[in-house]
């Protein structure tokens, strides 16, 4: 593997930890911790007297920016390491773009006073939107990675047009289910339950605050991401490819998910409990994103028959490459015992 996939590996993983930290951030309520000031805290974090709400949202911008600078490097990186027109250097860029508009989202919620105990319909929409973009954040930096894992990066779409269209809407819909899912961790923080009898009566209840009621919608589109989720592992493996070890992760992963978001309920959503969750639920939709791919992209050499199936998405010997990792393998497939792969 090249330096500068290791490194996209690497600046991957940091902009995971970065996500998790910001959830604590807003578990703890020390959005506010720095005040109105951004993207300084205004000498606030120098002394002993410093709050501790204020060193855990400072140490939240400045891994931010460690972050940004890693993108930038790798988009330098990348641009020196690869050829006009691979698919790694556009996905970099729009990483990059992605990344400065985190910050800006980041900056607009301090500076609208939307943190701590607020509760106000603006900061439903920017909380969504922030996390709707990280998402797509991490999806184009697991991307590049793999493309510059695989050593060729340039592809075509296969001509199913409703595969790509099911890929599409599959995806879309996992993207709203993490925004919803946001903005019911939330719920969870502003409105704290003292039991799980009192949690449910807040959800029911005709005189709760209409978050209390819309945190009932998250865990009924999650319905939706596991549907997509084992269809995804159905058709890899209809592919004449055998369940791999990663794919049957994967499936764990989802029921995994589940069982955590039934002990968020049962346990009135310790904080650890809601990292955990959040964590589970990245590595799922990084999975998801490069098991997108792999089905709906082909080399353009497929086309005029030269690599095995044809416009069935790229072939086992040349996407194995792209998302085999040290201790990463999201999607990776396994030939069936027995088969030859097509060279």
């Amino acid at each position: 593997m090249s330096g500068t996939a290791r490194f996209a590996w690497a600046t991957l993983c940091f902009n995971v930890a970065v996500v998790l930290w910001g959830a604590f951030v807003r578990a703890t309520g020390s959005g506010a911790g720095c005040g109105n000031r951004w993207p300084d805290c205004g000498g606030s974090v120098l002394g002993t007297s410093v709050k501790a709400q204020t060193m855990i949202e400072f140490t939240h911008r400045i891994t931010s920016g460690v972050a940004l600078l890693m993108v930038v490097v790798l988009l330098l990186w990348c641009w020196r390491a690869t050829s006009k027109g691979n698919w790694a250097r556009y996905s970099a860029v729009l990483a990059t773009a992605l990344l400065a508009n985190e910050a800006l989202l980041g900056a607009a919620l301090v500076l609208s006073g939307h943190v701590a105990q607020d509760q106000s319909g603006g900061r439903i929409l920017f909380l969504g939107l922030h996390f709707g973009n990280t998402l797509l954040l991490l999806a184009t930096l697991a991307l590049t990675a793999a493309w510059l894992q695989s050593g060729r990066g340039k592809f075509t779409l296969i001509q199913k047009r409703t595969e790509v269209s099911a890929v599409v809407v599959g995806l879309l819909a996992v993207l709203a289910i993490g925004m919803t899912g946001t903005v019911a961790a939330l719920t969870d923080t502003l409105f704290p339950a003292t039991s799980l009898r009192a949690s449910v009566l807040q959800d029911f209840s005709s005189t709760s605050p209409g978050l209390l009621h819309f945190r009932l919608v998250h865990p009924v589109l999650a319905v939706i991401a596991g549907i997509y989720v084992i269809w995804v592992v159905l058709k890899s493996s209809s592919r004449r490819i055998c369940p791999s070890r990663a794919s049957m992760v994967l499936v764990i992963l989802l029921f995994t998910e589940i069982g955590i978001g039934l002990m968020n309920v049962l346990l009135l959503a310790p904080v650890w409990l809601q990292i955990l969750h959040l964590l589970v639920a990245d590595t799922i939709w990084i999975s998801l994103v490069l098991a997108s791919a792999a089905l709906v992209l082909e080399y353009p050499s497929a086309r005029s028959g030269r690599v095995a199936g044809a416009s069935q998405g790229i072939s086992e010997a040349q996407w194995v490459p792209m998302v085999q990792h040290q201790g990463l393998n999201l999607v990776g497939r396994q030939p069936c015992i027995g088969n030859k792969l097509e060279t």
